[in-house]
């Protein structure tokens, strides 16, 4: 009788652990806006080495001299690490300008496509197969026809 009372707990769990809602990784397209393209110039406030996607906070000055604060999605930790930036790269105070899309809420948020450093080093800082618009920056996506 225990064993079978313990049996049909342990399956109540697991059915309850597999209803509850996992954070999953997302299509660019559910987010962002391919017709909406940002060119944003600032200094790095923060970052999130997290996964699915990293996050790179910036202080981007406006024409009035004020300033806003965006988040850009990149690719994975990993991804970013293979394309060459590091936590040592992107530090608070570095200025860099980012090539991406805006989130389709129009919030301060975008999906980075490249990043670019004050000494004109330019990386890739998305993932491929994402829905992202390709525009044959990413040497690792097939070529645009036209192009």
């Amino acid at each position: 009788m225990k064993r079978t009372l313990f049996l049909a707990l342990a399956g109540i769990g697991v059915l309850v652990a597999a209803a509850v809602p996992v954070v999953a990784h997302h299509a660019f397209g559910a987010e962002f806006d391919a017709n909406r393209p940002v060119l944003l110039k600032g200094k790095v406030t923060k970052v999130e080495w997290v996964n699915p996607h990293a996050w790179i906070h910036l202080a981007v000055a406006k024409a009035d001299g004020t300033t806003e604060d965006w988040m850009v999605e990149g690719g994975t930790p990993n991804t970013l690490l293979r394309r060459g930036i590091d936590r040592n790269s992107l530090t608070v105070g570095t200025e860099i300008v980012v090539d991406g899309y805006q989130s389709k809420d129009r919030s301060n948020r975008a999906n980075g496509r490249d990043v670019t450093f004050a000494d004109g080093k330019k990386l890739f800082m998305g993932s491929s197969g994402t829905g992202a618009p390709r525009d044959g920056k990413d040497a690792t996506e097939p070529p645009v026809p036209g192009r």
